[in-house]
């Protein structure tokens, strides 16, 4: 679908849905910044029946490296500005599974994210969000080129208590 110089992403096919699953509790459960509660049965195989992980609204892409080694997903969502078309952007997200972190494939794979949307949607803005603790998130985001925007103060609910969340976006042509 779209490569850079370590990695694709690439489209999740019905024989990816079994690893997905085996990801879920590390993707989506026990990540340090990530833990909302559990992951529902079957849910990679349900929504990949409805659209196959992939539409305008939301969408998720495999992760993997030139000779096909999946290491992780990233995923994106729309989000609006304003009633028209013309405002919308999109939020994305990126989880890399434990064993394959720390290798820099978190840079790249936003980056070939935002270049996918770029080149997809008529959108002006790409935009992610993260954990003011996450301190390597924030990292790898400014080496994606996104800037820093500001602090989102108790904005997220998750493990038992609100979290201020940071806002950082790429626009067109940065």
């Amino acid at each position: 679908m779209i490569q850079g110089e370590k990695l694709r992403l690439r489209v999740v096919t019905q024989a990816d849905l079994a690893l997905l699953n085996e990801w879920a509790d590390d993707l989506q459960v026990h990540s340090e910044y990530g833990s909302f509660g559990l992951h529902p049965a079957n849910s990679f195989e349900r929504r990949f029946a409805e659209d196959g992980l992939l539409s305008s609204r939301f969408g998720q892409l495999l992760v993997v490296t030139h000779d096909d080694t999946p290491v992780g997903l990233v995923n994106y969502h729309q989000v609006g500005y304003g009633p028209n078309e013309g405002s919308k952007a999109y939020n994305i997200g990126i989880s890399i599974v434990a064993e394959q972190r720390g290798k820099g494939y978190g840079v790249e794979a936003q980056n070939l994210l935002t270049a996918y949307l770029f080149l997809t949607y008529p959108i002006m803005r790409v935009e992610a969000v993260t954990d003011i603790e996450n301190i390597r998130e924030q990292r790898a985001l400014e080496k994606a080129g996104f800037t820093r925007e500001g602090v989102l103060r108790q904005a997220q609910w998750r493990s038992g208590r609100w979290h201020d969340q940071v806002m950082y976006s790429k626009l067109r042509g940065e």
